[in-house]
């Protein structure tokens, strides 16, 4: 309780504007989740508002600073509240928006909090919802420095994240402590498993390195009239139980959504100013700024549009597909990347493709069960299976299944005309990876990091930072010549068309190399153990081309796993 008593007109008048200006930001701040995730339009102005208030109420506060102090009783903590709900409103917004410019201004808020220590008094206020504010902060930081691959600052709270829990715990014995041990333990087997191949400094110390797209991992192309088509819209899920997650991201959904960025620019020089404030994305780039006045804008992409979906209902899958195929502008190419395990079905004499043989897992939520549902043989709620996908093969499609029932989606037919693209993950994978599976799967890493996948298959766990570049300089040889294969063989002229787009030619790319790879490799004997494209890609002017293989195998020799593949006359 503020007491009005004994101030000054202009002081009463500057309490009174931050009351106001604090509550009105409350109000629209917990507004926020009721409004819908999926479409462009129906949560941007919103979000101005949002963004205009707290703009207004950061400014005030450092204005007006002494009064607030002195009259008002303004805390450190409550400045790092506001700070913190900058920052997750700018995360937000990088959700919404897949660019990552936000992602770096949520980070500027959250290192300034760190960097002035604004919680540092909240455990002497003995309130135990202040240290769950904290524990949270500190949880929320972590996501956004994995996303900008911070690890060494993400080590570094980690072990102050651990110091918090511990003291709040302690403190207040709480019935949610087993969840804080539990969301620590998802942070140190999250780190971990995305660490499965380390690339050491000469002092042996790990060296991070970023997988998103950048000028010099863009595959070339001779580009030509057919290819025509960008990737606007990609929902990616996420349903494997056994697969190390934090924050509702998988490692596979981790993995993807970098796969799916281009490089942030790294800007970094305002995060200890005067005054961390929204609205400070530069206006010449193109970007709209997140406040009211430019919020109506239409906002210049650098990245496709993403939707990150962790064990969805299959009514939100369709909602959300339904939503990205709406927003698809013309030459715009929808993209669904799912990770899930399969749903298997018992039939021995399918007759509907799309439904008879199952599909993949995208929640292990239970509906109630139907009194007869043996009897009448109800398929599986949560499962989407590839007869779910047809109606969105009216406009250009691309889709990426990752699971154990892969296969199943080879046969969405064409019923539209419109270019459809399926990769699919090899449904089994040889007992002596079956352990790992739990840090993400083969097929994505391949996706993600050609090289990363390869070093991992051949059992190269740690590898210098100058053996890994030469090596990255196989790896770039391999996907020049199969660029230059792709537009040069007799393929089918849907893999053209998705072929201009950066994003979607460095994934094709990649898994030819995937294929060629695991063709050669000794552990991989065994259809099961490949990928499926549909429609198939040509195997001897691509799949099986010697100048791919040899590329490969040269690459076996420089790491001195030659051993690991067959040699090519051995090959079936």
């Amino acid at each position: 309780m503020v007491i009005m008593a004994g101030m000054a007109e202009h002081e009463r008048k500057i309490v009174i504007e931050f009351c106001h200006l604090l509550e009105k930001s409350k109000q629209l701040f917990n507004g926020l989740r009721d409004l819908p995730q999926y479409g462009h339009k129906q949560w941007q102005a919103y979000f101005g508002r949002t963004f205009d208030i707290y703009t207004k109420l950061w400014k005030f506060q450092q204005q007006h600073r002494q009064v607030l102090d002195t009259k008002y009783g303004l805390k450190r903590w409550q400045i790092g509240e506001i700070a913190s709900k900058i920052g997750q409103l700018y995360y937000h917004y990088y959700l919404r928006t897949s660019e990552t410019n936000y992602l770096n201004e949520a980070y500027s808020f959250y290192a300034a909090i760190r960097g002035r220590a604004y919680y540092s008094r909240a455990a002497k206020e003995d309130r135990s919802d202040l240290m769950v504010k904290k524990l949270r902060y500190y949880a929320r930081f972590i996501v956004v420095c994995l996303l900008l691959k911070k690890m060494k600052l993400v080590r570094d709270l980690v072990i102050e994240l651990d110091k918090q829990i511990v003291d709040y715990t302690s403190t207040y014995e709480p019935d949610d402590q087993l969840e804080w041990s539990l969301v620590l333990e998802e942070i140190k087997s999250f780190i971990k498993a995305d660490g499965i191949v380390s690339v050491l400094h000469a002092d042996s110390n790990t060296i991070v390195l970023s997988h998103r797209l950048s000028p010099l991992t863009t595959p070339p192309v001779e580009k030509s009239p057919m290819m025509n088509l960008t990737l606007q819209e990609i929902l990616i899920i996420g349903n494997c139980n056994d697969q190390v997650k934090f924050s509702e991201l998988t490692m596979d959904m981790f993995r993807m959504l970098q796969t799916l960025e281009r490089e942030p620019q790294d800007d970094f020089n305002h995060i200890y100013d005067a005054s961390p404030a929204p609205g400070r994305v530069p206006l010449d780039k193109g970007y709209s700024l997140p406040g009211g006045e430019n919020g109506d804008r239409p906002i210049k992409r650098e990245n496709p549009h993403k939707y990150l979906l962790y064990k969805p209902t299959f009514s939100q899958v369709m909602v959300f597909l339904a939503s990205g195929f709406k927003e698809l502008p013309p030459s715009g190419a929808l993209m669904l990347y799912i990770s899930a395990d399969g749903c298997f079905s018992a039939m021995k004499h399918p007759e509907d493709m799309g439904y008879d043989l199952g599909g993949v897992l995208t929640s292990s939520k239970k509906e109630l069960d139907h009194p007869n549902k043996k009897a009448i043989q109800l398929k599986e709620m949560h499962c989407l299976y590839p007869g779910d996908l047809y109606p969105f093969t009216r406009k250009p499609f691309f889709i990426i299944v990752d699971s154990d029932n892969s296969f199943v989606f080879q046969h969405v037919p064409r019923y539209f005309g419109q270019p459809l693209v399926i990769l699919m993950s090899p449904q089994d994978i040889p007992p002596a990876f079956q352990d790992q599976q739990h840090n993400g799967s083969l097929f994505t890493l391949f996706l993600h990091s050609p090289l990363t996948a390869f070093c991992f298959i051949c059992n190269i766990l740690n590898i210098p930072i100058h053996l890994w570049e030469r090596c990255q300089s196989f790896i770039d040889r391999f996907v020049t010549e199969a660029s230059r294969l792709f537009t040069r063989c007799r393929i089918d002229a849907s893999y053209l068309q998705f072929f201009g787009d950066d994003f979607l030619r460095l994934l094709l790319l990649r898994y030819v190399f995937c294929d060629v790879v695991l063709h050669l490799h000794r552990s991989f004997k065994g259809r099961q153990f490949r990928p499926r494209c549909q429609p198939p890609m040509p195997d001897g002017d691509l799949l099986d081309h010697p100048a791919l293989q040899h590329l490969v195998l040269d690459l076996a020799s420089h790491l001195d796993v030659r051993g690991h593949f067959m040699e090519t006359n051995e090959m079936d």
